[in-house]
């Protein structure tokens, strides 16, 4: 109660609350304390929150949506999407580009709820520039996660959810990491992480534009893998698991 009480207290209506509360809750269940109950306390020092903008869908075709934040917080804005793919979802697939939508939150979160109805989805995002190159110099990407859920009969999807960066803003946000931590993971191999970090930000702002955004594809699976690998991993944690 405390929680809805305190996101209501910046203007926000009654469901979208809740919506913020339902991803921050889960954050905390997992052990995301960077994405959990420390964005409240981030969220309350954001100066000009538009606590009722409301995203829009501006373009709605049979294989492509785009949609814009109007000022929505991007966990807002991934919400309204998910429940638009999950009310009519694509014949075979569909690519969904989402503009000034931030922060959106965990990924696998939202990769997760569609895999759940049945969809496959491959989610990523944008952010201010936190990572630079390895060998140094300039900020130049955001973290730029990149999520992947996978539908399954068994009712336990696989979702993966992995940021670029080896700790993320929100463990800085949390106070569980300096700023001079926020660098490329893999160590000697840090190459890699920012290779697909600056390909996943060019992606992005090559569909959405200006600004920070979300590009996802949303499928329909021709194939059910999941139990089979659940069996050959014989109890190993899988990505995604509780």
């Amino acid at each position: 109660m405390e929680l809805l009480a305190r996101l209501t207290a910046l203007g926000f209506s009654a469901a979208d609350a809740q919506t913020l509360a339902d991803h921050f809750e889960d954050a905390e269940r997992r052990g995301k304390r960077g994405h959990g109950f420390a964005r409240v306390d981030w969220l309350e020092t954001l100066p000009g929150i538009d606590a009722g903008a409301e995203p829009e869908c501006v373009v709605a075709e049979a294989c492509y949506e785009r949609w814009e934040g109007r000022g929505a917080l991007g966990y807002l804005t991934l919400a309204a999407i998910c429940a638009g793919q999950l009310e009519d979802p694509p014949e075979a697939a569909r690519l969904i580009v989402a503009r000034d939508c931030f922060p959106t939150g965990m990924l696998g979160y939202w990769a997760r709820r569609l895999a759940a109805g049945g969809l496959l989805a491959v989610l990523t995002a944008t952010s201010p520039p936190r990572l630079g190159h390895p060998d140094g110099g300039p900020k130049l990407t955001g973290t730029n996660p990149l999520a992947i859920g996978i539908a399954s009969s068994d009712g336990k999807p696989i979702v993966s959810d992995v940021s670029m960066g080896r700790v993320t803003y929100g463990d800085v946000i949390a106070g569980a990491a300096s700023d001079e931590e926020l660098v490329p993971f893999g160590g000697e191999h840090a190459h890699k992480a920012f290779a697909l970090a600056v390909g996943l930000q060019l992606l992005v702002d090559s569909l959405v534009g200006d600004g920070y955004g979300a590009v996802m594809l949303v499928a329909q699976p021709a194939a059910d893998p999941v139990p089979a690998l659940r069996l050959r991993a014989a109890g190993v944690r899988l990505p995604g698991d509780g």
